[in-house]
């Protein structure tokens, strides 16, 4: 098909983080939730760089001068990312300086920088550097390019050019010094309160303003504060089964002197900015200097009601609250294990809690009449509940076989320590599978039930099972018991820990294998049903759509006359409103308070609706590199309650965007005299109304006595 019709993924998801920034940007939302917005943007392009970004600069690297879908070149897309960068930056710092640090000090809440430092601070704060920065400082002299080039990942430098002073006789000429600035203390340093509200210092700031103490007969001629992005798309040795723990630690090693890709520096010196780029082997693109603090993403901590700001006066400048609904209570007399038994029950995190599946973990570790636990994790908290429930249940003697992915970009160290544990607890672990990620999210628990009989139950997610990231993530899970979904479980378990040929399922799906000839099928099944009169109806949520297979199916059916809503928060690299192509298709993206998480899939099917949720984004890497799991939602209340939590993201007007054939992302405004809409809060209400009604009681209904007539029942 014609590059015209596919967007480039990187552009495109340039412009998701765009997005995100333009919440940042918005005055609608309260100041310290902007802060975070500003500060997850920030984040978002550290990861970017890391991954994509490096990986264009491989194939450069390589000569790679293939056109990619959008038909573009490596070189053109780097240019292209170069650019929109650039804009973005400007943007976010353009707020940040001018607009949210501002806003925030007349709050109460003032970062400061050395320029608006009294004179009463910097003496505390050169007595603080005294006696509890500087004795962790190592100056580490540059004489050459290696102790650049050595500089870690992500970690915050300070550069000093220095010169002897008079009569001091070390050396000739200047010399170059780097100091890291130490990544385990706090960013933020509280200042000695002299009046209302609370002032900080950035850590880096004092490094750089005190960092002249560090070098005794020198003084210092110029300062910079840089930060190196490396590539962290480095790939695991997958033959090295015997120690392949000790590769991927191997992996982590490399990444902090992995390749360069970006250098961020502070606006104090073009000089040293450019001798460090030098050094580094980078390209003047690569260089971004900015005009207010680097590295934004400890911003986020700041902005946290327990963060180093936190402060009960400060509650108005973020969101007003939205406590979890204690969703699927046991009623008293019951058990958990009966409630799934007598239907399926759905999650909605984080708008209902998290607790649940914990305490799916948690009974099944202490309820003696289980007998074991399978499970997949791919990403879980640093103290997890979920990890202790199934260290006890090891250590109790119940079979615990867990299939860690310790291949989790980003998450390899934890997963390792977790892996670990867990076997000297004396779970079975499998480390993954070679040359694929496991990215489904399954826990299935065997049991023996009154009478001698075996049951299965099952929980499937869309997300990780993690506490921390289920009261920010949106994800949908359902609990069974079913036993068409609980044997398949165990097959799909039983492929991935030992030997077995892929079993061909009914119900479930699973990536590589057949999980993306399904998709295509049931696309292609609603095309072939369509008709002018009674046209097909896709509706899909997902992160990330680039699967050009899949994009063909969707194009397929708008031509075939089936309309097609999509609901993409990132990439996208379908083109819709194209005459003749896509003119039936649909795309939005929501970004809100939440980040929108959940893959979920609705078919019309001719009026036998079919809902699926899933693991996996339409996307390659999903599709085709990684095990993951799409199942069918079965119960007809809940699929019909999943259709409308799927249809509320096409009814938003307040936080959705809409995709045009350009490739600009337009905010959706209401008609004139519409009701604002946003679909997470609608949500959040949703789960609330459904807590009100399962808590009222139940209907009793009324003996009303009466008299009978005479001569009516009264006998002889």
């Amino acid at each position: 098909m014609s590059s015209e019709y596919y967007f480039n993924r990187e552009l495109s998801w340039l412009e998701f983080n765009a997005r995100v920034l333009e919440e940042g940007v918005d005055p609608g939302n309260p100041l310290l939730e902007r802060l975070k917005f500003l500060a997850i943007v920030s984040s978002n392009f550290d990861e970017f760089f890391m991954v994509r970004v490096a990986s264009l600069k491989a194939l450069k690297r390589e000569g790679v001068a293939e056109r990619d879908s959008a038909g573009l070149l490596p070189t053109e897309v780097l240019e292209a990312i170069s650019k929109r960068a650039r804009e973005l930056l400007g943007r976010q710092y353009d707020c940040l300086l001018r607009d949210i640090l501002p806003s925030l000090a007349l709050k109460g809440l003032a970062v400061v920088r050395p320029s608006g430092w009294k004179g009463s601070e910097k003496r505390w704060l050169e007595a603080w550097f005294n006696d509890h920065l500087a004795p962790l400082l190592t100056p580490l002299r540059a004489e050459d390019d290696s102790v650049i080039r050595a500089a870690g990942n992500l970690r915050i430098h300070a550069a000093f050019r220095v010169r002897p002073e008079a009569g001091a006789a070390p050396g000739e000429g200047d010399g170059l010094a780097l100091v890291q600035v130490p990544p385990n203390l706090d960013r933020f340093i509280r200042l000695p309160a002299d009046g209302p509200g609370q002032r900080f210092a950035i850590l880096d700031d004092l490094v750089k303003t005190f960092g002249s103490r560090l070098f005794p007969g020198y003084e210092v001629k110029e300062s910079i504060l840089f930060k190196v992005t490396r590539d962290a798309d480095i790939g695991v040795d997958e033959e090295r089964d015997d120690d392949f723990v000790a590769a991927m630690e191997e992996v982590l090693v490399d990444r902090q002197n992995s390749w360069p890709v970006r250098l961020t520096v502070s606006s104090d010196s073009e000089v040293l900015a450019e001798r460090l780029r030098l050094a580094l082997g980078l390209e003047p693109a690569d260089l971004y200097t900015l005009s207010g603090p680097l590295d934004l993403k400890s911003f986020m901590e700041l902005a946290g009601s327990e963060g180093p700001a936190a402060d009960p006066g400060l509650e108005s400048l973020r969101f007003s609250p939205w406590p979890a609904v204690k969703a699927l209570e046991v009623p008293e007399g019951s058990s958990f294990w009966d409630e799934i038994k007598a239907h399926d029950r759905l999650l909605h995190v984080p708008y209902e809690s998290f607790d649940p599946v914990v305490r799916f973990l948690e009974d099944a570790a202490s309820d003696p009449a289980v007998l074991a636990i399978k499970m997949t994790l791919y990403r879980t908290s640093g103290n997890s509940p979920i990890v202790r429930a199934l260290t006890r249940a090891a250590r109790s003697g119940k079979q615990v076989a867990v299939l860690v992915e310790i291949k989790a970009r980003f998450d390899e160290e934890r997963n390792i320590a977790w892996a670990s544990r867990l076997e000297q607890a004396g779970a079975i672990v499998i480390y993954g599978v070679a040359r694929l990620k496991v990215h489904a999210k399954a826990a299935l628990v065997v049991r023996r039930e009154e009478g001698g009989g075996v049951r299965r139950y099952l929980h499937l997610s869309t997300g990780n099972y993690n506490d921390k990231t289920a009261r920010l993530y949106g994800d949908l899970s359902i609990f069974t018991a079913n036993e068409d979904l609980c044997r398949e479980a165990s097959a799909f378990f039983n492929m991935v820990t030992g030997y077995s040929t892929v079993q061909e399922l009914r119900f479930l799906a699973i990536a590589p294998f057949d999980l993306k000839a399904r998709i295509i099928s049931m696309i292609d099944r609603e095309a072939q049903r369509s008709s002018p009169e009674a046209p097909g109806l896709i509706m899909a949520k997902m992160n990330s759509l680039a699967d050009v297979d899949v994009i063909a199916a969707l194009y397929r059916a708008s031509c075939a006359g089936t309309r097609v809503l999509l609901n993409i928060r990132g990439v996208c690299m379908l083109v819709p409103g194209v005459k003749g192509l896509s003119d039936n298709i649909t795309v939005v993206s929501v970004v809100g308070r939440y980040l929108e998480h959940a893959r979920i899939a609705y078919f019309g099917n001719g009026g036998t609706e079919e809902v699926y949720l899933s693991s996996a984004d339409w996307m390659p890497r999903n599709l085709e590199r990684r095990i993951e799991l799409m199942f069918p939602v079965l119960d007809d209340s809940l699929r019909a309650r999943v259709k409308d939590i799927l249809g509320a993201y096409f009814r938003d007007n307040l936080k959705a965007h809409r995709l045009s054939p350009s490739g600009r992302w337009k905010r959706v405004e209401g008609a004139e005299g519409e009701e604002p809409w946003s679909s997470q809060e609608r949500l959040y209400e949703a789960s609330l109304r459904r807590k009100a009604l399962d808590e009222e009681p139940p209907e009793r209904e009324l003996l009303v006595r009466r008299k009978p007539p005479t001569g009516q029942g009264g006998g002889a």
